[in-house]
């Protein structure tokens, strides 16, 4: 039901494609006009530089649907390989200059100002550049950076005009702008749909008109609209409408008045006016079909709640009542044993609104502190180009603070030149005492502490732990371990310490001072600015088994959690379990996708995604009791009933190592992460041979008891009975942030990046709960259901 679209041609990357064909997408994103943009699709001759020696001429050319950028080699045929390309979509940032690990390597040795790097998303190499000019370096820049952001705010409409683009392109084997049916299986194939050959075959004959067995331009749009038809959108039209034909203000009101929106005459008639194409209707105040499903796939229909988007909360709290996104071992590409040490994962990091990263220090050569994982095989990063690095993307994502913390094994003299680095690097950013006018023992606020980067490190001089060393340049980690079991030297025998840390980088930690944990007792006389770190095991016993004390702990001290040093391959823990026990600062392995960083990115999506979310009242206020393994009642139980109804999915990718001839059996999986009486999770039954436009109309019923703490994640993935199932994608939110209503769910890859044009068409129902159901009802196992009968919201 998409009538009334602009003309959706088919792109070529070769010559002879007529101008209205290819301006299409470029006039849907507005850049049609743009110089830069136009450089672009000329192509430009640039090499692709690996190391000082490998170093291979390439052609990168903007494709005509705006977004694919084509990296060709001169050796290989004039048809490049899919994977020697890149979409903007999938680029975090470029770099200008000699500001990657290589070209810094190679700096003197090439003009910096022609040379770029491409930092992409995910675990994708970075794409080191050497153009043949620094005008033409400037207008890839610039042109990549247009083209990121008009991408961003395409509409769904707009994305859907761009993938039928790319389908198309690829599909149409001889370039002739026109279809033949065996190019039409091959389109169907390419986007995930199994008709069968009689339903296709009709289809075809259908769309064409002027029966000479191939598609045109217009036929090609009229079967991909076919193709797009939502018939799930016309039922709900269906049954708001008055007549069954449009829409009026007073039908549209009362579908508002039932998603739980503003139900004013005056925004059902700007929905109109924003959403309608027919001029007709819009006149006479009417919604058709059409609108109605523009509507629909628009963001204003997010499950997200669009006031979350922005910075909402408090922010006048102290630091410790805050959920801080933090990350581990920061610099690492991969791995922790193997993997490579760069800066760029600290752009990644700090690009999604994370506001702890870590920097594990060593002595380095000629005086030069680096940064590696220390007696490993991992490369290493010069200390001071990651504070460069963090200098310039500190604030890009969030202006709230940002804590440096330093797992400091150097010696003296190379401390010494840290601080120097931090002081002359940082500046004014960098926070060297206290704020005035305010308490030096206790915590500020973020708001206090707006665009400053704080060191979290020691700060005392002698260390009574009876480890291999009495230092303090051990790493926080390993102080911490110290607190757990090992023998201490008795008073008595107490000998005199001799101070490891330089005074110079000493005087750098304020507000977040690195202490042992000894006990809750004495944790609670010591100054909120003393902060501990625990392993995932130690944080998770405190949590099961001194949980109430654990979150009146963390309600003025700071906690650093971080994953067990037998994580080798850089896997997480489930941090879930540590924000019930109210702890801040959870790091996680950011280079490692998977569960564990959705349920990451769903927690800190709020709030503007700043990487500050304000705990509950429950876990911050005077006297708090708020046990997380409480199995019902007291602080923070609030018991609801959300009833979740999975009708239908559109779009949805393919597992990239399956064959092309294969077609996904989607699944969803709907799952509650909250307090462990709250965790939970269902699936529906899984579609055969349908990846485009599944239906399932599943109903699911949970009872979430600390909405407050909760998390909702919707999983795809393609059924297997042979193997294990293939994750398809997936998209994580506060539970505080999910809408009622009729909502689209647009999914995430495992990288955490948009999966335009993929979604889920969803019903959501919240009502409060009566009396809080038992323990065992609440906690129902994992099942998966036949197709379900339960009456449809």
């Amino acid at each position: 039901m998409l009538g009334n679209r602009k003309k959706a041609a088919p792109v070529k990357n070769g010559a002879g494609t007529s101008e209205s064909k290819a301006i299409d997408p470029l006039r849907n994103l507005g850049v049609q006009e743009d110089e830069n943009v136009k450089r672009m699709l000329q192509g430009s001759s640039m090499v692709k530089v690996r190391s000082p020696r490998w170093q291979k001429r390439r052609t990168l050319k903007l494709l005509e649907d705006g977004i694919t950028v084509w990296c060709q080699s001169h050796k290989t045929s004039s048809r490049a390989k899919e994977q020697q390309s890149f979409s903007v979509m999938e680029v975090e940032c470029v770099r200008e200059g000699c500001q990657s690990e290589m070209l810094r390597q190679m700096a003197g040795s090439v003009p910096e100002g022609r040379c770029l790097t491409v930092v992409f998303k995910g675990s994708r190499k970075s794409l080191d550049l050497l153009c043949q000019s620094q005008e033409e370096a400037q207008h890839w820049v610039r042109g990549i950076r247009t083209l990121q952001g008009r991408v961003e705010n395409m509409t769904q409409k707009e994305k859907l005009d761009h993938w039928i683009h790319a389908y198309l392109s690829r599909a149409d084997q001889n370039h002739d702008d026109k279809m033949s049916y065996d190019e039409v299986r091959t389109l169907l194939q390419m986007i995930n749909i199994d008709l069968s050959d009689q339903y296709a075959r009709s289809l075809f004959q259908k769309c064409d008109q002027s029966a000479d067995g191939r598609l045109d331009h217009g036929e090609i749009e009229v079967f991909c609209r076919e193709l797009l038809r939502r018939p799930e959108l016309d039922a709900v039209f269906i049954r708001y409408s008055a007549n069954s034909c449009v829409l009026s203000t007073v039908d549209l009101k009362d579908f508002l008045k039932d998603q739980g929106e503003d139900a004013s005459l005056t925004h059902a008639q700007s929905l109109i006016l924003t959403y309608e194409l027919n001029e007709w209707a819009q006149k006479n105040q009417f919604m058709t079909p059409n609108g109605f499903t523009m509507y629909m796939l628009s963001k204003e229909n997010c499950v997200f709640n669009p006031e979350h988007t922005r910075v909402y909360q408090d922010m006048k709290h102290s630091l410790a009542h805050y959920f801080i996104s933090s990350s581990h071992n920061t610099y690492l590409t991969k791995d922790q044993l193997t993997g490579d040490s760069s800066t760029e994962p600290y752009i990644r990091a700090l690009n999604h609104g994370c506001r702890c990263v870590e920097l594990d220090c060593w002595d380095g050569d000629k005086g030069e502190p680096v940064i590696y994982h220390g007696h490993t095989l991992t490369s290493k990063v010069p200390f001071v180009e990651v504070i460069e690095t963090i200098n310039e993307y500190a604030f890009k994502a969030s202006p709230y603070p940002l804590i440096l913390s330093l797992e400091n094994h150097c010696s003296v003299e190379q401390q010494t030149v840290m601080a120097r680095h931090l002081r002359s690097i940082l500046g004014e950013k960098l926070l060297t005492k206290p704020l005035k006018d305010l308490d030096p023992h206790k915590l500020p606020s973020p708001e206090d502490l707006q665009f400053k980067i704080l060191v979290k490190g020691k700060k005392e001089r002698v260390e009574e732990c009876s480890s291999s060393s009495s230092d303090l340049s051990s790493s926080d980690e390993e102080a911490s371990r110290c607190s757990e079991g090992k023998p201490r030297r008795k008073k008595e025998d107490k000998k005199p310490g001799v101070s490891k840390l330089s005074p110079e980088l000493s005087e750098l930690v304020v507000y977040t001072r690195s202490v042992p944990f000894k006990s809750f007792e004495q944790s609670a006389k010591s100054p909120s600015t003393d902060m501990s770190s625990f392993s995932e095991s130690e944080a998770l016993r405190h949590v099961k088994d001194s949980g109430m004390y654990f979150v009146r702990h963390n309600s003025h001290q700071l906690s650093r959690i971080y994953p067990s040093g037998q994580r080798l391959q850089s896997s997480n823990y489930n941090p879930q379990e540590m924000w019930n026990g109210g702890c801040q600062i959870v790091a996680l392995n950011f280079q490692t996708p998977g569960e564990q960083m959705d349920l990451n990115h769903g927690r800190f999506l709020q709030n503007g995604q700043c990487g500050y979310i304000l705990k509950p009242p429950f876990m911050y206020q005077p006297d708090i009791n708020f046990n997380p393994e409480n199995v019902g009642g007291g602080p923070g139980h609030q018991p609801v009933l959300l009833t979740v109804r999975i009708i239908s999915a559109q779009q949805l990718p393919k597992p990239e190592w399956d064959k092309p001839s294969s077609i996904v059996d989607p699944q969803v999986w709907v799952e509650i992460h909250g307090a462990p009486i709250d965790n939970d999770k269902k699936k529906t039954h899984h579609v055969d041979n349908n990846g485009f436009n599944p239906r399932w109309d599943c109903t699911f019923n949970f009872t979430v008891h600390a909405p407050d703490l909760a998390l909702v994640r919707f999983m795809v993935e393609d059924h297997d009975y042979t193997s294990s199932n293939d994750f398809l994608g997936q998209y994580t939110l506060p539970f505080t942030s999910l809408r009622s209503g009729y909502r689209h769910v647009r999914l995430l890859k495992q990288d955490g990046s948009r999966l335009s044009p993929s979604s889920i068409f969803i019903h959501v129902k919240i009502t409060p709960c009566q009396s809080s159901p038992s323990k065992s009802s609440a906690k129902s196992p994992a099942r998966s259901p036949a197709k379900s009968s339960a009456k449809k919201p």
